[in-house]
């Protein structure tokens, strides 16, 4: 089964491709990223997934593109292959709790449940650096806290709806936070070409850390590859409407 899509200008130079749901616009975004990297697709300066839609800025030949990506077979469940990021997290969020009782196992469980899938960025907004990581099966989906906090610090690793993702820095937010980035200064460098660390396509894998009690110093964090400057950060080689508010 293949995805369906809206094909709607956007301004001179861009289109604006829609779709039903958040799966769809993650295979087309993936095969967008697959045909540039064949060298395959045509001029297309910026791509910019959201949870439903894709924006291809910057198109040499609008109409035309247009016209071909109507007769694009794009599998549902296509994925990016690309670098993987691990990101390790200790399992002590102040909602742990409250997530364990709503997918109904034990706080360890979720620690491993958690870590457990590859996430992919599908599209990044709210904050700079701040990714909505999908991946998460539907049973595990969660709602946003009916009260959000006035700050949540950088660092924290949150679920909510069908997204994980990880604050790069401390701002109000109303997802269920259930752990910590032992330094999440990596998540955002302007001085870094692309900035976010978390940039839409990427894959990431959460690695849970020993679980110490509340206060006590967590086992060292995992060492970065050589030339990645980003502490607490692992890199490994591998092969928008309806946002869910921070």
């Amino acid at each position: 089964m293949s995805v369906e899509l809206r094909v709607r200008p956007a301004g001179r130079h861009a289109l604006l491709v829609e779709f039903a749901d958040a799966e769809q616009a993650g295979a087309f975004h993936a095969e967008v990223l697959r045909r540039r990297g064949a060298g395959v697709l045509p001029p297309v300066r910026e791509i910019v997934p959201g949870a439903r839609t894709v924006l291809l800025d910057g198109v040499a030949e609008r109409d035309a593109l247009a016209r071909q990506l109507g007769e694009w077979n794009v599998p549902l469940g296509a994925v990016a292959d690309g670098d993987v990021v691990t990101i390790p997290v200790v399992y002590d969020g102040p909602d742990l709790a409250e997530v364990a009782e709503l997918w109904g196992v034990s706080e360890e469980d979720v620690a491993a449940r958690h870590a457990s899938y590859t996430y992919r960025v599908a599209f990044c907004g709210f904050a700079p650096g701040f990714g909505y990581l999908a991946g998460l099966p539907e049973e595990l989906h969660v709602p946003r806290r009916a009260t959000p906090r006035t700050r949540v610090p950088a660092g924290a690793v949150a679920v909510a709806g069908g997204y994980s993702a990880v604050y790069p820095r401390a701002t109000p937010g109303g997802w269920q936070l259930i752990g910590t980035m032992r330094d999440p200064a990596g998540l955002w460098d302007p001085s870094r070409e692309p900035a976010a660390l978390l940039a839409p396509g990427t894959r990431v894998r959460f690695a849970a850390a020993a679980l110490t009690p509340r206060g006590s110093a967590p086992d060292p964090a995992p060492q970065s590859p050589a030339g990645l400057d980003m502490p607490g950060v692992g890199r490994s080689e591998g092969p928008g409407h309806g946002v869910v508010e921070p």
